[in-house]
């Protein structure tokens, strides 16, 4: 019995250790704060206006590269504007679990 439990504590304590020793960072190591770079208002409205402008245009005159620029430069702007948002990833496991915790709630 006194084996055991001697046995289970070391473990407790030992599986604990690294985490503790992981929390202390030191100041020569601390990465300096991020600054956001949030795109303002005024540049996701030009920029669906010009997405939208795309959009409308009429292709059928255009040449191969002048459709291949658009379509570049329409990834871009839609690459800027989802690297600005903010998403929430859930994963399968974590949504069945949710949902179950629903339904007996």
């Amino acid at each position: 019995m006194k084996k055991t439990i001697f046995i289970a504590l070391l473990t407790i304590f030992s599986l604990s250790a690294p985490s503790v020793f992981a929390a202390e960072v030191s100041s020569k190591t601390a990465a300096p704060a991020a600054t956001e770079n949030r795109l303002s208002e005024e540049e996701i409205s030009s920029m669906k206006t010009r997405i939208e402008e795309i959009r409308v245009m009429d292709k059928s005159e255009m040449t191969v590269s002048e459709k291949k620029e658009l379509k570049s430069e329409v990834k871009e702007i839609k690459e800027k504007m989802h690297k600005d948002a903010v998403y929430l990833y859930i994963g399968g496991s974590t949504l069945v679990i949710i949902l179950i915790l629903l339904l007996i709630l």
